[in-house]
Formats: structure tokens, sequence, C-alpha cells
């Protein structure tokens, strides 16, 4: 699709159920610029570097510039923008790749969070304007090597030594880590979990590029491992004891993704309507048939249905109401149906859907990871049937 195509496209279905209407000026010139970034800047390039497994450090500080970095958060250099207005811009930079999605919440709900959560004022000062003009890199070092779904068996840990701390240990799959220059280190102490903000040129701290995926081709998940890392006293953030830090840092993640699953549907959508309106088969185009027609409406009504759950979350978020339980409804959802309309999608393409001249394999690919990371879909299942009969099964 060309980039005038995509724009029209993607117009067609904001109007398609008058979601525009539902959105104010202010949110849909923040929706209006991260779909312009990632139609003229990401789109044209992604396929290739899909391919490449490249990911383009130049655009960090462009997405700086736009004020798409941590721009949720109301620290001076951050934008303190709705959470609605976040929404959108990872909708629509997930429609062009989730790869660049994942950068945005790596950055901004991870690891620029946790510090403006839990840091100090030091802490903040030192490393949050920065961030958010993207000239500093951050990650957010929580999934260890044996699970992720259970970090209360954690076996990284920081020991005191005089004033010191001293870590031991290591983590996986954790965004960004090889590019970072800081990163949200947590641990498990004589005192509970706590974190640390460590910066990545200490000695003793290394990340390395995990290769052969075949997701999330066009961003970076590394291995980290941590060999007598020693750091200040200072570098503890002083606001997290426990668990309960990095989860309601984990929170802010998911709920980028409740959006931002639905931006690779659309995508596939999209490119679902051009190839039945084109397509022509038995002297009339493929859209002409019921069976393709009843694909396409099953994949809009589910496509605007976790659209209106991702706008009725954010509205809660911007309440303060917002609650653990009403994000995982929506991780779950959104991820689901996003991989089951990629899915329908490739059908409606035949057997040109697995090339790369379509975005639809890229995006289910992508949407594997997805699914997995910030909770699978059994970790959500379980919170949801936790709240619904007062037993945990975990």
């Amino acid at each position: 699709m060309t980039t005038q195509t995509r724009a029209s496209a993607a117009s067609a279905l904001d109007e398609a159920f008058s979601i525009d209407h539902l959105l104010t000026d202010d949110e849909l010139r923040w929706r209006d610029a991260a779909r312009r970034f990632a139609v003229e800047r990401i789109a044209p390039v992604i396929e290739q570097d899909f391919e490449d497994k490249h990911f383009r450090r130049e655009f960090v500080a462009e997405l700086g510039a736009l004020g798409f970095l941590g721009m949720h958060l109301k620290d001076p250099g951050c934008a303190g923008a709705g959470a609605v207005a976040y929404g959108l811009v990872c909708h629509e930079l997930e429609a062009a790749d989730s790869g660049w999605r994942t950068f945005v919440s790596v950055q901004g709900s991870l690891a620029m969070s946790a510090i403006s959560k839990f840091g100090s004022d030091e802490q903040k000062a030192e490393w949050l304007p920065p961030m958010a003009r993207g000239e500093r890199i951050g990650c957010f070092a929580l999934t260890e090597p044996q699970g992720g779904s259970d970090p209360a068996a954690m076996s990284t840990t920081a020991r005191r030594d005089g004033d010191d701390w001293v870590i031991d240990g290591a983590k996986r799959w954790i965004g960004l880590a090889a590019l970072a220059d800081v990163a949200v280190v947590w641990a498990a102490t004589e005192d509970g979990v706590r974190g640390f903000v460590v910066p990545t040129s200490t000695p003793g701290f290394t990340a390395t590029a995990i290769d052969g995926k075949l997701s999330m081709r066009a961003s970076v998940q590394c291995d980290i491992v941590l060999d007598g890392v020693r750091l200040p006293a200072s570098a503890m953030l002083p606001g997290a004891r426990g668990l309960s830090g990095p989860f309601s840092c984990l929170n802010e993640a998911r709920y980028g993704i409740v959006w931002g699953a639905m931006g690779a549907a659309r995508s596939c959508l999209e490119v679902s309507i051009e190839r039945a309106t084109t397509r022509e088969v038995f002297g009339r185009p493929i859209g002409a048939t019921q069976l393709i027609q009843q694909k396409l409406a099953d994949m809009l009504v589910e496509y605007e249905k976790g659209m209106l759950l991702a706008l009725h979350l954010g509205r809660l978020k911007e309440a303060g109401r917002l609650t653990p339980t009403q994000i995982s409804v929506g991780k779950l959802n959104s991820v689901r149906e996003a991989l089951a309309i990629a899915r329908e999608a490739r059908t409606i393409l035949g057997g040109d859907g697995i090339t790369s001249e379509f975005p639809v394999m890229r995006h289910m690919a992508n949407l594997e990871s997805v699914r997995t990371y910030e909770g699978t879909d059994e970790i959500h299942t379980l919170v949801l049937g936790r709240a619904l009969t007062g037993l945990a099964a975990f």
C-alpha cells in the first residue's frame, strides 16, 4: 500500500464507527502526529528492517522530538499527555510495527515510569529529561531465564557491601538492553525485591542481543548478565519495595498494548479490504462474494469492539479508576483478537499473504511475542478467574 493509501484506509476505518467523535482535539493531534510518523518514516522501511533484523536508532531522537517518549508522565521534560492520547500513539506505531510500539513502551511505560514513580529527585533529574528527548535509552530488567511468569522466584540478588550494593544474576528477554544507557534492574534483597538504576557502562553489566528470532526482528531483545555489579547506595529506587513496584510499571505497558495490538489488527484489516476490492477471481472482485464479506465484517466487529474497550479503559485510567484486572481484560482481548484478525486477513490474501509484499505475516509473527510478554494469555486468564471466584489458581 502506498503512503496515501495507508492514510486513507486508516481514516476510513476511523469513520466506520465514528471513533473520532469520541476523542478530543488534543487527542486527535497526538494521533495524527503518530500516524504521520508511522506512515512516512516507519512504513517505507519496515519490511526490509524486519528482514535484516535492523533497529533504526536514528528514529529514537525523532520520537523524542515528537514528545512520544514518556509522554504520559508529568515530570519535567515529559509531555504530560492523557492516557487516551498515549494509547492512540501506541495504536498508530503498532499499525506500522509492534517493535516500535514496544520501544515506546519499554522506554516510557517501563524504564521512565519506574524512575518517575519510585526514583529520587536526583534520579529523575538525571535520567528523565534526556530519556524523554531520546538522547538516552532505558531498559527494564525483570524477567529471568527460568521464566517470566513467576517473578517472586527471582534469583538475581543485591547485597550490601559497605555503603555499596553488589548485584549478581541474569535477566532474559530484556528489550533494548544492548542499546540502553541505563537499566532499571530488579533484584532480591534481604528486605524484599528492590529496584536499582544501573548505568549500563557499570563494570560487570553485559547485555547480548538474542538472535534467531522469527518475531520482533526490527527490535532488540537481550540476555543480561550481572556479575558483581557494584553500585552506590544512591542507585536504589527509594520508593519501590516488593513486587508491587515492577507490577505497577508492567500495568502501564500492558495498557499501551491494549491499544497497540488493535493497531496491528487495523493494518491487517486495511490490506484485506484493499485486496478484496482489487483482486478479481471468476470475473469479479473477491469482495463481492459472501464469504469474503463475512470475513471482513467479523474482523471489523472485533476491531471496533477492541477500540471501544481500549477507549473505555483509557477514560477509566484518566479518572484514576483503572484496575489491574481491567487491564488484564484489555490485554487478553486485544492481542487474542488481533491475532485472529491477522490470521483471517492471511486467508483473504491467499498465497500472497505469506510474502513481505503485505504486512500480515509480519504482524502475525510480532503479535505472538506481544501475546507472551507483559503477561501471557494464561496469566491474564487466571487474573480474571481469581477476580470472578476469589480463588487463586496460579
